[in-house]
């Protein structure tokens, strides 16, 4: 398969995660910036359903490329995302194994997304126990069909003939109220999951790689 290159992302959804563990992945970091995307935004669940987190950014002439947009604090995001999904993950079985190592992302401040993204993202792969270097971009790779950077996205999630909507269900504290739904946040294997996160992940992960 050719080397998968990934937008950046919050809290990114596990088909993202999936591929982020495949041979020579990257993270794009001299793209344009694009809105309505997992760069700025989480797929979760709660006891109402879907819901997404988004991160608000400033607005002005240096948003450009992905990597100089700024966060915009104006309003206590942090704190309201927090206790989101606090509130939505507080009764998984391995919330509270986690939280600790996740919570500070809401009590500082960073300037960049792409800075704040990245920091996250290898938290995450600590907590999943999943050895991987991130390696970034230096320069942008125009983009081709099927580009994970485009595909990968919460519009598309939805859609019948996405190609990552077929994962096998793991557990879901509100899978008797919703049934199973894929492509979530990481966070919601991890929370649900705990340390069998890292094996459905790296099953994916090959089950990629084959095809």
């Amino acid at each position: 398969m050719k080397r998968p290159l990934l937008s950046t992302a919050y809290l990114p959804p596990v088909e993202y995660f999936a591929f982020l563990l495949t041979e020579g992945a990257a993270i794009e970091r001299e793209e344009r910036y694009q809105k309505q995307s997992y760069r700025n935004r989480a797929t979760i669940m709660n006891g109402n359903g879907v819901m997404n987190l988004i991160i608000p950014t400033v607005h002005d002439g240096r948003m450009g490329i992905v990597k100089a947009v700024r966060i915009d604090y104006a309003t206590p995001w942090p704190r309201a995302h927090w206790r989101t999904i606090e509130s939505a993950y507080n009764n998984t079985p391995y919330y509270l194994y986690y939280k600790d190592m996740l919570r500070p992302f809401y009590e500082q401040k960073f300037e960049f997304l792409f800075d704040f993204n990245l920091q996250l993202t290898q938290t995450l792969l600590k907590l999943l126990q999943l050895n991987r270097e991130i390696t970034t971009t230096t320069e942008f790779t125009p983009y081709e069909t099927d580009d994970l950077r485009l595909s990968i996205h919460p519009k598309n999630a939805r859609k019948e003939n996405y190609p990552f909507r077929l994962q096998s269900p793991y557990y879901q504290v509100f899978e008797d109220k919703f049934g199973f739904v894929p492509n979530l946040s990481v966070i919601d294997l991890l929370f649900n999951e705990g340390p069998q996160a890292a094996s459905y992940l790296l099953h994916l992960q090959q089950q990629i790689e084959t095809k």
